[in-house]
């Protein structure tokens, strides 16, 4: 059986503070000790500068193929990263929209006739109605006879998981930004929604719910509840080759980054 693995991870700024690289560092280590054949890499800020040398950078120390969907806007780009026995066909980008960005890279895959289409994505964080209509745009792209998936930070709760039980403990005005309609609980319209275009979401499927992706423990006390906040979310026939899921969670990935990342691997054929 041959697999297909996918990472996907919100970087936090790249993995930067100001001029201090070692998050950026770490989390490049964290990547290429796990080889995924994909990787979506969120909040690439100033990936787009000086020629594009830390895109050009991260090629050459993982050996993957990189395209970057810029943000004007929010500046917060999105990176999606091939292995080379992947050959990419079509890359699109829409900063129209979406409030930061969406990548689109399409990759044909050795041995099958059909393409993988690969989206990453960086939903709004500032209000649940943003993140509705950006999921009524990817809800168009959910056609079950076709391999697609989404990876990224979508700023949301799960339909499926609990109230985070620091939820209501949350500032004011860091709980606006998944504050539902009736304003008091945490929003889960924009999953619902994806949800019933026939997306699926592989960390429930695959009994991980429970396992949350923000704030790691080296960004705690900071602008988000305990939840899932990052997802994969699977075309149905992709959904049924998955073989794993998991929420990256150790030494390393604690402090790379306020998110944890996610991999999935899936049968190919």
């Amino acid at each position: 059986m041959k697999t297909l693995s996918i990472l996907s991870w919100n970087t936090l700024l790249g993995g930067r503070d100001a001029s201090d690289d070692r998050r950026a560092r770490a989390q490049i280590k964290v990547i290429d000790e796990r080889k995924p054949d994909i990787l979506v890499l969120q909040e690439l800020r100033g990936f787009d500068a000086h020629g594009g040398s830390w895109m050009y950078a991260i090629e050459a120390q993982l050996g993957m193929r990189g395209f970057l969907a810029t943000a004007p806007r929010t500046g917060h780009h999105i990176g999606v990263f091939i292995r080379p026995w992947l050959r990419p066909l079509r890359f699109d980008i829409d900063h129209v929209n979406f409030h930061h960005t969406l990548a689109v890279l399409d990759v044909t895959i050795p041995g099958r006739e059909n393409p993988l289409s690969v989206i990453g994505a960086h939903l709004c964080p500032s209000g649940a109605q943003s993140r509705r209509r950006e999921a009524a745009c990817l809800g168009t792209r959910a056609a079950p006879d076709r391999w697609t998936i989404i990876a990224g930070d979508l700023n949301t709760c799960s339909p499926h998981d609990p109230e985070p039980d620091d939820w209501h403990t949350l500032q004011s005005h860091h709980r606006i930004r998944y504050l539902a309609d009736d304003l008091q609980s945490i929003d889960r319209s924009a999953l619902a929604h994806l949800e019933a275009a026939g997306w699926v979401d592989l960390g429930h499927m695959m009994g991980a719910a429970s396992h949350p992706t923000v704030p790691t423990s080296g960004f705690r006390g900071g602008e988000f509840p305990t939840m899932r906040c990052d997802y994969l979310l699977a075309s149905k026939s992709l959904a049924a080759q998955a073989r794993t899921y998991e929420v990256l969670r150790n030494h390393a990935t604690d402090g790379g980054s306020d998110h944890y990342p996610l991999m999935g691997t899936f049968a190919v054929y």
